[in-house]
């Protein structure tokens, strides 16, 4: 019986001894051992280089999760919106020509010098040139989501293409504002500025609505908003175009606001002269100021008998980054400047130059000189020229 217990400790210590001789060799060889290289954990071989975002077509797009060359099509503020989300503008290789200009002529181009090398000749319009796009290998591609048909041609071609809407919230330029944000905020985490952006626009928003709300009917400021201009043609916004949101955001009345075609409608003289506005404001979306209305200087047309221009009560819109007629970054401040514009008494508190160099600074963490935020009031005439909107 000794004898026995003793072969069979001997056999088990060996079975032992073996079990952990091979134990020994696999986690070697787990480690790497020998020279090999070692196995990625089993998150980081999982990790997607790629996330899928609902953009506002409402389709889900698959971008790159590192998207770092950026090509915008026939949304034209998104590239100056950009620039300020970034705080650099070395992502966007391909923008519109009319955004080129609005960078050439603002501060864009000032603060932002890079945007300016930026390729324009793949599109024309709403007409893009695939393989010319294709050349500056975009990451992803922001289109306008009213063109649907544009988005389909870059998802045919091989293109991350993302619709950015300019009227899915009712041409409501600060919810419009905050949305691209979001969206922006999603694709690019690292630099998320969404809840910074809609607390600050909704503040400025919120006091304007404030001052204004009290106003009598009969005292609330007729407007006219003369977006393009030319000696063939007199563009104004009825109720369904970004000059009735901006009436509305000022506890003003838009003149126009009985014209229920969509975007811009075409006017003339003799409903001008009908409505008789107190105020005239002038967009960047074309070339000319007040006094081109004082002094009837475009063929065709004679303002003399209008109220604002005899009260010289017309008033050419700011442009910072981008025309600020339409949805961008001087939202906010632009809101307080026509604000304080049509009603000076109610904000004759309001610096809007202190304002807009606040705002820059707590929301983009952007400096701005008093001569660069001076500059977002006064736009040089060249901004507006050649531009035909779509």
């Amino acid at each position: 019986m000794k004898s026995f217990l003793s072969k069979k400790n001997k056999t088990l210590k060996l079975l032992v001894l073996v079990m952990v001789l091979a134990m020994s060799m696999m986690a070697f060889a787990s480690c790497g051992g020998g020279g090999e290289e070692a196995a990625e954990p089993a998150e980081t071989a999982e990790t997607s280089d790629t996330i899928t975002v609902t953009d506002h077509a409402d389709r889900q797009v698959e971008v790159p999760t590192d998207i770092q060359r950026i090509a915008v099509c026939d949304i034209y503020p998104l590239p100056s919106v950009l620039a300020v989300f970034f705080d650099s503008a070395d992502k966007i290789v391909g923008m519109p020509a009319p955004s080129m200009t609005a960078a050439q002529n603002g501060l864009l181009g000032q603060l932002y010098p890079e945007i300016l090398n930026a390729e324009t000749g793949y599109i024309e319009d709403v007409n893009v040139n695939m393989e010319e796009l294709a050349k500056l290998e975009p990451d992803v591609v922001f289109y306008s989501a009213s063109s649907p048909e544009l988005g389909d041609q870059l998802a045919n071609a091989g293109f991350a293409a993302v619709a950015i809407s300019v009227n899915k919230w009712d041409y409501n330029c600060i919810e419009t504002l905050n949305n691209w944000i979001a969206l922006l905020s999603q694709m690019f985490p690292d630099s998320d500025k969404a809840a910074i952006v809609e607390k600050k626009s909704n503040e400025m928003y919120d006091m304007v609505q404030e001052r204004v709300k009290d106003i009598p009917d009969e005292e609330r400021a007729n407007a006219f908003f003369l977006f393009q201009y030319s000696d063939t043609t007199l563009l104004t916004s009825g109720q369904q175009f970004f000059g009735q949101w901006w009436a509305d955001a000022i506890g003003a009345n838009n003149v126009a606001k009985e014209l229920s075609t969509d975007n811009s409608v075409a006017v003339n003289m003799e409903q001008v002269y009908s409505w008789n506005p107190d105020l005239i404001f002038m967009t960047n979306f074309n070339a000319y100021y007040p006094d081109d209305l004082y002094n009837n200087t475009v063929e065709g047309y004679d303002w003399s008998a209008v109220k604002a221009v005899q009260d010289k009560r017309v008033y050419k819109m700011p442009l910072g980054m981008y025309r600020s007629y339409t949805p961008g970054v001087d939202c906010p401040v632009t809101l307080l400047w026509m604000a304080k514009t049509a009603y000076p008494e109610k904000f004759e508190d309001i610096d809007v130059i202190a304002e807009a160099k606040a705002y820059y600074k707590e929301v983009f963490g952007i400096d701005l000189t008093d001569e660069q935020a001076q500059s977002i009031f006064e736009p040089v005439q060249s901004a507006g020229e050649g531009f035909a909107y779509q």
